[in-house]
């Protein structure tokens, strides 16, 4: 580790000892700048329209790549669906401020209803379908959620629960697919005018995601994420002259890591978003599937953890796929041993390899190139 010591210069400010307090040593404080160019971020600007904000120049290229449907969104597109959406929310009575669950593996409905409810101001918590009763009603409740979007397979999970919360009085649900009883269907928000968007004053130290994470201990605990802290973590992995990513509009990334996790919502969808890449959604991990999309739709960027890393590198159904697209692989979770990290090297010997390390829920990551 390099050590520096402490020394006085442009930009170290000597901070004088309080006068209750005078036999203190005085405190220092070292700012460190980086020789690399600075980075600009538009923290200013609400999520949504940071995203979008270079629409203009990719419109017409492909979005979402909805996998397993064979359908791709454009960006105009998933722009225009998503304006529909939030008026459709609006409709429902979501404001700014109100908290909207998603409840759903990787999908279209994921990705527009999470930019919808930003672009009205609203919150989003991610919640992971496959959850008990038990454990969804705590994010419910915790977050003070007031709708909830999911497929009709999960329903009776919201029925099933003994809170005192009646499904369709206390609580709206909206399904993607046929809507149980007293659900409403999908289209009721993406049929909507977008001409009818309400406008909405958005600071950009308003919340805008609500995912919810264990941490290392305890039980699961909600982050309260920002425009602010969302846009300039994006900004700091792909903006500026030297981005951690150096993702382009011709690039596809690989997104079959759940959008509920911020490392896939954070690293995969707005980062993409944010560059016109397009973003190849899979509800679940199958090794026979994921190939033969990456190879149908040239995938260039995969982010992965370690148990697909340890798929790719050791299944023989592998060697019958062509992977050549692929030319990023970032890993991250948990960090990947160095036999491993020869054995993905030798199935995709032209990518180059990454560990990414995430503090925390509020989206910091490191960038270690292999």
């Amino acid at each position: 580790m390099l050590s520096v010591a402490p020394s006085l210069d442009a930009n170290t400010k000597e901070v004088p000892a309080s006068k209750t307090d005078q036999n203190q040593i005085p405190q220092t404080t070292h700012v460190f700048k980086s020789k690399l160019p600075d980075i600009p971020i538009s923290n200013h600007l609400p999520l949504h329209d940071y995203c979008f904000q270079n629409i203009s120049q990719f419109a017409d290229r492909p979005c979402l790549i909805v996998g397993s449907a064979s359908k791709t969104y454009t960006y105009a597109e998933t722009h225009l669906i998503s304006r529909k959406i939030a008026v459709g929310f609006s409709n429902l009575g979501i404001r700014k401020g109100d908290v909207v669950m998603i409840l759903l593996q990787n999908s279209a409905e994921f990705v527009l209803s999470f930019l919808a409810s930003s672009m009205i101001g609203a919150i989003a918590t991610t919640a992971n379908p496959f959850y008990t009763a038990a454990e969804i009603f705590k994010q419910f409740t915790a977050s003070k959620a007031k709708l909830i979007i999911t497929q009709a397979m999960y329903v009776d999970k919201l029925r099933n629960h003994d809170g005192g919360w009646n499904l369709g009085e206390d609580f709206k649900v909206v399904t993607v697919d046929d809507p149980p009883e007293n659900c409403l269907h999908f289209s009721v928000l993406s049929e909507a005018n977008e001409s009818d968007v309400p406008e909405v004053e958005i600071h950009p130290d308003d919340a805008v995601a609500l995912p919810f994470s264990s941490g290392t201990t305890g039980l699961p605990k909600g982050v309260v994420l920002t425009h602010k802290s969302l846009t300039t973590s994006v900004a700091q992995q792909v903006d500026g002259e030297n981005p951690n990513l150096y993702l382009t509009t011709e690039d596809v990334l690989l997104c079959v890591l759940p959008l509920f996790h911020i490392f896939s919502l954070n690293s995969v969808l707005l980062c993409a978003l944010r560059t016109g890449s397009a973003v190849l959604l899979m509800q679940k991990f199958e090794i026979g599937t994921l190939l033969e999309l990456i190879q149908r739709y040239r995938v260039s960027v995969a982010m992965v953890v370690p148990p697909l890393v340890l798929a790719l590198a050791k299944n023989p159904m592998v060697a019958i796929f062509d992977l050549s697209s692929i030319r990023l692989v970032l890993s991250g979770a948990a960090p990947l041993g160095k036999e491993l990290e020869e054995a993905l090297h030798s199935r995709v010997p032209h990518a180059v390899l990454g560990q990414v390390t995430n503090f925390s829920t509020r989206s910091l990551f490191i960038f270690i190139l292999i």
